[in-house]
């Protein structure tokens, strides 16, 4: 990407420079471990470890077969994290995602049992296969990284995070998250199909390895200590008054404008400012540009807002509407 800014912000020489080298070889090696494995998928990446970095969930939509959860496993694996992986099928319980009250014949008492939520890195496996019910479960979980059974409060390690998968809600068999619910991711990543040549790198790395051993080459690159010097760093990174205005500018349209039946929530504008500090920070930047702003605002949006019924009649898709937006807002210089 090229930065739009003109006032050469990072040349102040007041101004602390961050170092952001930790970062810089962090996403680096990370990049490295993956890509021995993922063809392509680059834009996909960023966004798992910006969204990481700006301590969010991240959601991830595309039809079967195109990585998804082998993405996230690999990334897991290329950090120091206690992770998990929970399958979501149409009959689990809250239960059976969060834990339980388990009766101790031998204490006759009641023991809290973990369910599997309660690790750094918690993978989702095709979340909208299951129901309402299930999925509300999460909502504690995510937003207050704790887990309340029976009037006890359980807090969950730090770092946390969940990644979650899902399939396109026409396929047969999904369930549509509710709003507050994607609410709570930073980003909703839409993984697309591979090009040609991604297709012929794919068969050509995997045609005499049936078992994908590759996989086993992936190693641990990022500790914990590490992650948590990443996410101090994007803290850091500076933001201009000017684009803090230009976020609510694009925050506000969404809620003005008859194209959408449902605007942006002000989590979303704090999610740009977050994401786009750690995009920033990644791309050895310690201040954010507008370009920053409009990488990170479409994944910060697409499920966040919903397309007005006429406009979705009419053929247009969501992407259009909040181009049209952008287009719409000057662009601070």
């Amino acid at each position: 990407m090229e930065d739009q800014t003109t006032d050469q912000q990072n040349t102040n020489p007041d101004r602390e420079v961050l170092n952001l080298e930790p970062i810089r070889s962090g996403v680096e090696r990370v990049r490295k471990e993956i890509q021995k494995v993922i063809v392509g998928q680059d834009e996909m990446i960023n966004l798992l470890l910006a969204g990481m970095f700006a301590g969010g969930h991240v959601l991830i939509e595309g039809v079967p077969g195109i990585a998804k959860t082998l993405t996230v496993n690999l990334l897991a694996k290329t950090m120091n994290l206690d992770f998990k992986r929970i399958q979501f099928t149409p009959d689990l319980m809250p239960a059976d995602v969060t834990g339980t009250n388990i009766f101790n014949m031998k204490t006759s008492e009641f023991e809290f049992r973990h369910g599997p939520v309660f690790a750094n890195f918690v993978l989702i496996d095709e979340i909208n296969r299951s129901p309402a019910k299930t999925q509300a479960a999460l909502f504690e979980v995510m937003e207050e990284q704790q887990v309340t059974i029976d009037g006890y409060t359980h807090s969950l390690p730090s770092p946390f995070m969940v990644m979650a998968t899902q399939n396109p809600i026409e396929q047969e068999g999904t369930y549509k998250l509710p709003e507050a619910q994607q609410d709570r991711f930073l980003f909703r990543i839409k993984m697309k199909y591979p090009s040609v040549e991604e297709e012929l790198r794919i068969l050509q790395r995997f045609e005499s390895d049936f078992s994908q051993d590759i996989i086993n080459d992936v190693t641990t690159v990022m500790s914990i200590a590490e992650i948590y010097e990443c996410k101090r760093l994007v803290q850091k990174v500076r933001i201009k008054d000017e684009l803090l205005g230009y976020i609510a500018n694009i925050i506000d349209h969404t809620r003005h404008t008859s194209d959408l039946f449902l605007g942006a929530s002000p989590r979303a504008s704090l999610a740009i400012v977050k994401t786009s500090k750690a995009l920033a920070a990644m791309q050895g930047r310690d201040f954010v540009t507008p370009d920053d702003i409009r990488f990170v605002a479409f994944p910060v949006l697409n499920h966040r807002v919903i397309l007005a019924p006429d406009k979705e009649m009419e053929g247009y898709e969501l992407q259009d509407v909040l181009n049209d937006i952008f287009s719409k807002i000057e662009i601070p210089r």
